[in-house]
């Protein structure tokens, strides 16, 4: 685009009273005009992520209001949704009373344009019941124990990474199926309580790892599955082994300082004619084949050995 197009675009910007913002590929803010920075209270020399910006404001009563009793698990929660999908609406208030209906527009590299208009004028009434709707529409996305995405949020991303291979054969991506080792043995010595708490700690540590096109979510017991959109599979895997090292030096339980854990995973890359259960299948055999050489480890799979057949 011209510059002088750009420049007029951000002077635009910067004059009206509609919130813009963007973020890049890692949730930093990169540009903000003067009415987001006002609203949520950011420096115009800042560059910020978005968690920082919701746990500074929320500290001091201001930006968005957020009625949760837990703050860093509902940022944990809320991190693995957003931005996941190319386009998102939403209605959110702030403390000064004013009532937002926010846009968010993801590109295929991650950088979002957040854009929010104020729709104050609503009744409170009708508030209430939007906010009850969002309230519903999360919770049939969000897994229950460890707030990050759920099996149903997981499968249509992982849906989404076959559909644009198959649109654009270039642009493989990647899938990781991820399996706590060892959890029996953490629930039998523990307790099903405690090992909830590594569940949760392990959901946190991966979390914290991601790009925002990344996805990462629960699909059952001490299963987690991983989806790496548009990734090069050693890219994907030097990503998994960078996320081991993390979840090794973690210390979850207080009373049992020793403990530690480790995960192993298997990983595999898109194909322009793959249907799900093939595409999952590959890196379910990929995990297999880490558990079997001895857990704590990433292994790959191109597809060139029937692994189900050799169990």
């Amino acid at each position: 685009m011209d510059a002088s197009i750009c420049s007029r675009i951000a002077q635009l910007y910067d004059a009206s009273d509609v919130l813009v913002a963007v973020y890049d590929g890692f949730d930093r803010l990169r540009y903000a005009n003067p009415a987001f920075r006002a609203a949520y209270f950011v420096e115009a020399d800042e560059a910020p992520t978005w968690a920082e910006i919701m746990r500074r404001n929320h500290a001091l009563d201001r930006g968005t209001v957020l009625r949760v009793p837990d703050l860093e698990s509902w940022l944990t929660s809320t991190l693995s949704r957003r931005g996941k999908t190319g386009f998102r609406a939403f209605e959110t208030d702030l403390h000064d009373g004013r009532w937002l209906w926010m846009t968010e527009t993801v590109e295929g590299d991650g950088w979002m344009l957040c854009i929010a208009s104020d729709i104050s004028h609503i009744r409170a009434d009708e508030r209430s019941v939007r906010q009850a709707r969002d309230v519903a529409i999360k919770a049939s996305y969000t897994d229950d124990l460890t707030g990050v995405a759920n099996r149903r949020f997981l499968t249509a991303r992982i849906e989404q990474i076959l559909a644009d291979h198959h649109v654009s054969p270039q642009h493989a991506g990647c899938l990781a199926v991820i399996d706590l080792d060892n959890f029996k043995l953490v629930n039998d010595r523990f307790g099903h309580q405690t090992g909830d708490l590594v569940l949760q700690d392990f959901a946190s540590k991966i979390q914290g790892q991601l790009r925002r096109s990344d996805c990462f979510g629960r699909m059952g017991g001490e299963e987690f599955a991983l989806t790496f959109p548009d990734t090069p599979l050693e890219h994907a895997r030097l990503m998994l082994e960078r996320m081991l090292t993390v979840v090794r030096l973690s210390k979850p339980l207080a009373n049992y300082p020793d403990f530690s854990y480790t995960f192993s995973a298997g990983l595999t890359s898109s194909r322009p004619d793959d249907v799900l259960s093939d595409f999952y299948r590959r890196a379910d055999d990929a995990l297999y084949r880490a558990k079997v050489s001895g857990r704590n480890q990433v292994q790959a799979s191109d597809g060139s050995i029937d692994w189900a057949e050799a169990r």
